[in-house]
């Protein structure tokens, strides 16, 4: 089957880059879809208007999706992003070389998702219409029936329309269900990498408050050393020509300046460690909202699979009161037969009672 999708389809888009899938057991760690970097293509195939997302391994497909209006790329760093294939059930994850190629693909694919969305639209539309002509065709070419009765024939075309209706809130409901679990995936996806972010920024914040300690330790040291050379300095200048030569104190001088040039960098290096503290509040606060987020989303999935179960006892219900309207339509056509044919009876009756 692929090799013969490939013949009608054309590639639009290609790109180098390392693939990843996100672990389905644990739904939180990327695995490695390829040992090194591959090509990730877009394919057009206009005899369905479908676009896919296209990466071979050697003979094997490691992505083989089909870009959807609902798809979502999210960057979740400088040269990394990743998007959800529901139909697959996973999450999809690029690392690229440099920034720019991220951005190229993208920028492709939300161009292409606009692309799937337009052609979505226009099979709709098309679709719509020839489902009213399919419907309004019989009821130009249908003949009248033979026999009529109002009432309960009147009550089996309101039960069918009220089964289309429901039918149709039922695929609606189904349709928001599935977009709910598609950004309760993205979430998901989302809420993974502040995790793995934050992971990391914890092992290099334990490591830094670690480095920090070991250069407090080392800034006291330094500066008792810059008090006694700068009390050394004051003394040779104190007794003149009575010390060392002017070529130690030249040296001194220089190793005081240095030291102070070494403290100056480890305060510079203490300020960008406090800095990285605060942002390392900051992910933990996104990481709360991503989990808030996430809770909400679940909530509401909840809310729409009990609307769709009780759609589905409505719609149980309604095809119930349909069968027993039928039960009903079916006795009244005997029951009018009867009387029919003992009306027949009587009128043979009378026509030989007024011949005698």
């Amino acid at each position: 089957m692929f090799p013969h999708h490939r013949e009608r389809e054309q590639p639009i888009f290609s790109a180098r880059a390392h693939v990843f899938q996100i672990d389905p057991t644990t739904k939180r760690n990327w695995i490695p879809a390829s040992k090194h970097a591959v090509t990730v293509s877009f394919f057009y195939d206009a005899n369905r208007n479908v676009y896919r997302i296209i990466s071979v391994g050697g003979t094997k497909a490691i992505i083989n999706c089909t870009v959807t209006p609902s798809m979502t790329f999210t960057k979740t760093s400088q040269k990394f992003g990743q998007w959800a294939d529901s139909r697959a059930n996973t999450v999809y994850g690029l690392g690229f070389a440099t920034e720019q190629q991220l951005h190229q693909f993208s920028d492709k694919f939300k161009e292409v998702k606009d692309a799937a969305r337009l052609a979505r639209e226009k099979s709709q539309d098309k679709e719509l219409a020839n489902t009213a002509l399919t419907i309004a065709a019989p009821q130009f070419s249908q003949s009248p029936p033979v026999m009529c009765v109002n009432g309960p024939e009147d009550k089996l075309f309101r039960s069918q329309s009220a089964d289309i209706t429901l039918s149709s809130e039922k695929e609606r409901i189904k349709k928001m269900l599935s977009e709910g679990s598609i950004c309760e995936m993205n979430l998901e996806a989302e809420l993974f990498t502040l995790q793995d972010s934050n992971s990391k920024l914890v092992a290099a914040l334990h490591e830094a408050n670690a480095n920090v300690e070991q250069w407090k330790k080392q800034l006291a040291a330094y500066q008792e050393e810059t008090d006694r050379l700068r009390d050394q300095v004051a003394e040779l200048e104190a007794h003149g020509g009575q010390g060392p030569s002017d070529l130690l104190k030249d040296e001194l001088t220089q190793s005081l300046e240095e030291l102070e040039a070494l403290l100056k960098a480890k305060d510079e290096e203490i300020h960008i460690l406090q800095s990285k503290k605060a942002e390392y509040h900051e992910m933990e606060h996104e990481r709360d909202q991503a989990i808030h987020r996430l809770r909400e989303t679940e909530m509401r999935n909840s809310d729409l699979e009990r609307r769709i179960q009780n759609s589905e006892q409505n719609l149980n219900n309604s095809l119930e009161e349909r069968d027993r309207m039928d039960s009903e339509i079916q006795r009244a056509i005997e029951i009018l037969d009867i009387k029919i044919f003992d009306l027949n009876d009587l009128r043979q009756s009378l026509v030989k009672l007024i011949d005698k």
